[in-house]
């Protein structure tokens, strides 16, 4: 990991709110959990597998493998057919590459249909949209992402998608923060960056001059203590205090002051 830049940045009230995409407003954890328990229900192979122990191996392997694809080493059809024969392998299954390709076409299939936003993010959403542009910078293919705003019902809310595949580089790098803020016609100082992995969305931000505010939902350590922090989208008046500053909330939100101005 690089070297973690500390912020000199003061509050000031966004006019811009940047997000991150999967596992800030899109569950990827909890989706990706319950397509596992769905793609291997009936397999002989997986009767009393640990589910969450097979969720952790999943996830380290595609931890490893995504900045892979991103970098252009593998297609998204290659790594996934890899992915999965490296998952399966354990458990006798996969040895080939037509078996493999048709348990990860199967377990795609059920991922799609059975993603999830992640609590809060939707109210969050309408919520800025009268205030504020929103835009999102992720590190992902864009027409997965498009795909994942239009089912989760987001898109109308968003301004502008900034994908590492149209601009070329990944977050960290600030050339894709440089980017957003160039779509959304503002400078770092009116904008805030919202995310939930601290390397991408917190140094990243912080090293394009963004204030951020890290979603630490997965009981992380925060290395900087000046950085905002919250743990979850609820409730949404003390998330939107820590992102924008006081603002008015839609009819029927709770828009008492919050008692606490940092969730520990």
């Amino acid at each position: 990991m690089p070297p973690q830049p500390e912020s000199s940045l003061h509050f000031v009230r966004p006019t811009v709110v940047l997000l991150d995409l999967d596992d800030t407003l899109f569950d990827h954890a909890n989706t990706a959990r319950a397509t596992l328990t769905v793609s291997t229900a009936g397999i002989p192979e997986f009767q009393g597998v640990d589910l969450e122990a097979l969720y952790q191996q999943y996830s380290e392997i595609l931890e490893e493998m995504h900045p892979q694809v991103l970098a252009g080493r593998y297609s998204y059809e290659e790594a996934r057919r890899l992915r999965f024969q490296r998952l399966l392998a354990p458990y006798g299954l996969g040895t080939t590459d037509a078996e493999a390709e048709q348990f990860a076409h199967r377990h795609y299939g059920y991922y799609q249909r059975l993603r999830r936003a992640v609590p809060g993010a939707l109210p969050l959403l309408k919520a800025l949209k009268p205030h504020h542009r929103i835009g999102i910078v992720t590190n992902n293919r864009t027409s997965e992402q498009k795909e994942k705003l239009v089912q989760l019902g987001m898109a109308h809310l968003v301004d502008a998608l900034i994908t590492s595949e149209d601009v070329g580089v990944t977050k960290p790098n600030p050339r894709i923060y440089q980017v957003a803020l160039e779509c959304l016609h503002c400078s770092p100082a009116e904008a805030v960056m919202v995310g939930d992995n601290w390397l991408a969305d917190v140094v990243g931000a912080l090293e394009a001059g963004i204030r951020p505010v890290w979603l630490n939902r997965f009981g992380g350590t925060r290395a900087l203590t000046h950085v905002d922090e919250i743990t979850s989208l609820e409730p949404l008046a003390e998330v939107l205090l820590k992102i924008t500053g006081p603002v008015s909330l839609p009819a029927g939100e709770n828009a008492a002051s919050p008692t606490k101005n940092n969730f520990q």
